[in-house]
């Protein structure tokens, strides 16, 4: 059988031929208007005028002269009357921001309660008494008496909660709202389209003749109608000036059960119209051919399926009827597009929404930006919106004025930026960062944002036609919101920035393509009308198709029933029929969807289906699509071997005639007892991390302010006295705060007295380091004064000469160290190593504590053990006692060495403390003989912990990061 518009078009040529062009030809939407078009080409076999096509709503907007209020103003005209009515009733006006979400669900309502001619005191009638029904309502029927009783129980007297009371009281206020909208709307002149629907089915429309102007008027493809075109359809049926052509067939439309044929029963048998081609086909009852059930892994690989799929497909596609991708949910548009073959034509009917662009990003991150503005008074601006706009692809900031702000931040470490900072001499618009304070002010400069991104575009030859689309749709947005706010008092900045978020969600580009060629990609609801040989349904899964959201609405369910107004199940019909009727023509029918359960997706498909697989003839193929995973293999453990660049700058360590010949650090031993791999990249490759805001508490920050901070207390206390005391000291913690924050500035500027006001994320540090030095100082003054200072963060003279053996070769070593601090106590030389972290001063045993690369060696003692090797060898001093201050653990465990077990603790002081100074020489010695031994390559050390944020992990290897994430 021809496809449906061909038959229509079949019919209009033998009733009307040349007097065609005195017809209007209304459809549902403009889709099928090209269709039907060459189809009456193809047919008329001759030149002839074309009928006038309309959508229903152009059709009927031809019945006034009034133009429509934009949703915007109908907002803001709702808006004050409502206000007004507060006023009335002694109660607190709503701001413009409170009162939209409000707003959009009642003019949704009253938009429902015009096309559906329902009267509003009728439907928000205000029963407190269940006994009045049937004397206010003696037109209801049982059933419908029955829903209403079924509301209004729910709010028996005594009962309410605040949420129903709040919700009786706008209930009580609506039919008043409603009357003084739509006198309002008169006042200004204005229109809505649903107001259109009524004042022609009423008597009110301003050129209620229209219809004169043609001889007859084609209804095609109408299913679901709300009162008023069924009153406008039945009377201009009675007086023959309308024909009606239903896209229907006998398999759903005979039996009462399928909902499917739910609107078109009504249509036929209830109001009388008739169908003009006749008896209605029956098409589906005889169909036996496959439904292709595909089911995949995921939403994406549906429209990766959907690739493998038509490139398979032997079919000539160049026929507009041949195939279409019938998009059940449409955010799969944009992976759709992405997955289509290559050399394949098609056509795209839904458009590019401008939410999935990076020119609505660039708009969306300017607004964020502006909202900050206006919430610190135009002082700073967050430091990742900062960086998203230095890269965004829109923003054209040239890459030497992009690094230098970057540099400029970290090296500032602005967690929010000064805005006087921001200031731009490249990009599309240099103003980004520019506070905007009136809504006039705001929208202007969205639109000379849009140009300069437009003009960058041209400028560096990167403009795309759909960009340019785009930023053409965005900026007729803006001035019919500007023309809306017009006669309106300023917004505030967020809400206006949400309108226009609002505005722009909706606007979608139309994409290139041949509208009678290819393959056709549409919407369900677009597919109306339309036939074709192959049908690919994506997304088809059980929620989507039918989808189970339900329109916000006022009005409950069951008052919704009592006045006959569309309920759930309605839209479950309309998804139905369009469901059904997509079946009617293909020869080949694939469905597919998402099997993967998860908190948006059930995983099912739809219940059509299954529908289907119990009623009809059709076979169903089904199989489940695995969509191939490339991987990359697991790369092998790095080993660097220490020859050619490497083993040469290795070798600059043990030359000693090289004046620049690099030191060996403590820090570095340690590095290399964690990972040798690590220790090549830091101190051989040169690897350094990279700058960067850190928005997360870092311990080595903390660290460094309190390492200065202890350095300068106890250069102040030198100063005052060679002997300081424990009352010296309890003086000096009363000025931390003052101290931490100049040492703070040294840590950052490189001086003191540059910061004055920390930002957040500085006063917790600072809050800490204050804590941590307090401890330190307070443990002085309680166990250690008095005491005398000898050294203090020494750079100069602590370095030694190591001997080690090297292939056979006697070498040496230059090792150095910057000790924290050097003192004396009766008579006792002292090295001080103070630690902010999760350090010891506890070891098992000698065996853990020197074991080569151990996980369980002691950072923190290999640490101090180095500087007071070092110290003893520069001094000639013997017995300097080594101590650590670890802040968490000094008060409870003190600063003194101790092996722990389980007959006790043992201090390592005296003899036991020398046989550790001299194993650790000896560890020392095999250690750095490893180190430099050309034989034994770099490799990483299994056992260390690398945490997730550590700038090296990804050097490591796939092998490391199972490791430590096990």
């Amino acid at each position: 059988m021809p496809p449906f518009l061909r038959q229509v078009a079949a019919d209009l040529l033998s009733r009307f031929d040349d007097d065609l062009k005195d017809v209007a030809v209304v459809l549902t939407n403009k889709r099928p208007i090209v269709f039907l078009r060459k189809h009456l080409a193809d047919l008329a076999g001759k030149p002839l005028w074309s009928p006038s096509f309309f959508t229903i709503q152009e059709f009927l907007r031809q019945s006034t002269t009034i133009p429509e209020a934009s949703s915007l103003m109908q907002f803001f005209i709702l808006h004050q009357l409502h206000n007004a009515l507060l006023r009335e009733e002694g109660r607190p006006e709503e701001t413009p921001d409170e009162f939209y979400p409000l707003a959009e669900t009642i003019l949704s309502d009253f938009a429902q309660l015009d096309y559906d001619l329902a009267a509003p005191e009728d439907v928000y009638a205000e029963l407190r008494d269940i006994a009045l029904l049937q004397q206010r309502f003696p037109h209801l029927s049982a059933e419908q008496q029955r829903f209403m009783r079924q509301f209004w129980e729910s709010f028996s007297v005594g009962k309410q909660t605040a949420i129903q009371q709040k919700f009786l009281q706008l209930w009580g206020r609506l039919p008043t709202l409603y009357r003084r909208f739509k006198d309002e709307l008169i006042r200004q002149g204005l229109a809505t389209t649903a107001g259109i629907y009524r004042d022609l089915v009423e008597g009110r429309a301003t050129n209620p003749d229209f219809m004169v102007a043609y001889k007859q008027v084609a209804f095609i493809g109408f299913n679901a109608l709300n009162r008023c075109e069924v009153r406008l359809f039945v009377q201009w049926q009675e007086v023959g000036k309308a024909l009606f052509y239903f896209d229907a067939d006998s398999y759903y439309l005979d039996d009462d059960l399928q909902e499917a044929g739910l609107f078109l029963r009504k249509n036929i048998r209830q109001y009388g119209l008739k169908q003009a081609l006749g008896d209605v086909p029956a098409l589906l009852a005889a169909k036996t051919g496959p439904i292709d059930i595909r089911a995949t892994s995921g939403k994406v690989a549906q429209a990766k399926l959907l690739a493998t799929l038509i490139a398979d497909r032997p079919a000539d596609r160049d026929a507009p009827t041949s195939t279409a991708i019938i998009l059940a949910d449409e955010s799969l548009l944009i992976p759709v597009l992405q997955s289509l073959p290559e050399g394949i034509d098609f056509n795209v009917t839904m458009g590019y929404p401008l939410i999935q662009s990076t020119l609505f990003g660039f708009v969306d991150l300017w607004l964020g930006v502006q909202q900050q503005l206006a919430a610190n008074q135009g002082r700073t601006v967050h430091h990742l919106d900062v960086e998203a706009v230095l890269t965004h692809p829109l923003s054209g900031v040239l890459v030497d004025e992009r690094d230098a702000l970057q540099k400029k931040m970290v090296a500032n470490e602005w967690l929010e930026v000064p805005a006087s900072e921001l200031q731009f001499e490249t990009g599309s618009y240099p103003a980004f960062f520019v506070p905007q304070t009136s809504n006039d002010a705001l929208l202007q400069a969205l639109h000379i944002l849009l140009d300069g991104v437009l003009r960058q575009r041209q400028e560096t030859h990167s403009l795309r036609h759909i960009e340019a689309v785009l930023i053409l749709a965005v900026k007729k947005a803006l001035n019919l919101l500007q023309e809306g706010l017009a006669h309106y008092s300023e917004l505030s900045l967020p809400f206006l920035c949400a309108l226009i978020r609002k505005a722009l969600q909706s606007i979608s580009a139309p994409i290139e393509g041949e509208p009678l060629k290819g393959i056709q990609v549409m919407g369900l609801l677009e597919s109306r009308c339309l036939d074709f040989d192959e049908v690919y349904l994506i997304g088809a899964n059980e929620g989507t198709l039918p989808n189970i959201t339900a329109a916000p609405t006022f009005i409950p369910d069951s008052i919704r029933r009592a006045n006959g107004l569309p309920v759930l199940e309605n839209q479950d019909a309309l998804s139905a029929y369009l469901f059904y009727r997509l079946l009617q023509h293909p020869r080949h029918i694939t469905v597919v969807y998402n099997a993967v359960v998860d908190d948006n997706n059930s995983g099912e498909v739809s219940r059509f289906i299954r529908q289907l697989t119990f009623e009809s003839r059709f076979t169903f193929v089904r199989r489940s699509q695995q969509q191939p995973i490339k991987t990359i293999p697991a790369p092998s453990a790095l080993s660097v071997p220490k020859t050619g660049a490497v083993g040469h700058k290795l070798s600059r360590y043990l030359n000693d005639t090289n004046t620049d010949r690099p030191k060996l650090s403590a820090s570095a031993l340690t590095t290399y007892l964690q990972s040798p791999l690590l220790f090549f990249l830091k101190y051989i490759a040169g690897i350094k991390e990279p700058p960067r805001v850190a928005e997360e508490f870092e311990m080595n920050r903390l660290g460094s302010v309190v390492h200065q901070a202890m350095q300068d207390t106890y250069e102040q206390l030198k100063a005052e006295s060679d002997t300081i005391t424990a009352s010296a000291i309890h003086r000096k913690i009363k000025t931390l705060p003052q101290i931490c924050l100049q040492a703070l500035s040294k840590e950052l500027y490189g001086e003191a007295g540059r910061i004055q006001a920390p930002n957040s994320m500085q006063r917790i540090l600072l809050k800490v380091a204050e804590e941590y030095a307090a401890v330190f100082l307070h443990y002085d003054a309680t166990h250690v004064a008095p005491l005398r200072i000898v050294e203090l963060e020494n750079e100069r003279d602590y370095s030694v000469e190591f001997p080690i053996t090297v292939q056979g070769e006697l070498r040496t070593v230059k090792l150095y160290g910057i000790i924290d601090r050097v003192d004396e106590v009766n008579d006792k030389t002292r090295i001080v190593d103070y630690k902010t972290g999760r350090d010891e001063v506890k070891f098992q045993g000698l065996d853990t504590l020197f074991a080569p690369a151990s996980a369980k060696s002691n950072k923190a003692m290999i640490q101090t053990l180095f500087y007071t090797y070092v110290y003893e060898q520069v001094t000639g001093k013997r017995g300097v006692e080594p101590n650590l201050y670890i802040a968490r653990k000094l008060r409870k465990e003190g600063s003194l060495f101790y092996m722990g077990g389980r007959g006790g603790n043992f201090l390592a002081e005296g003899a036991a403390l020398e046989d550790i100074k001299d194993q650790f020489v000896a560890f020392l010695r095999r250690t750095l003989e490893e180190l430099f031994d050309p034989d034994v390559p770099f490799r990483h050390n299994p056992d260390a912990v690398l945490y997730p944020n550590d700038p090296y992990r990804e050097f490591i290897g796939q092998e490391m990061l199972d490791n430590d994430e096990s």
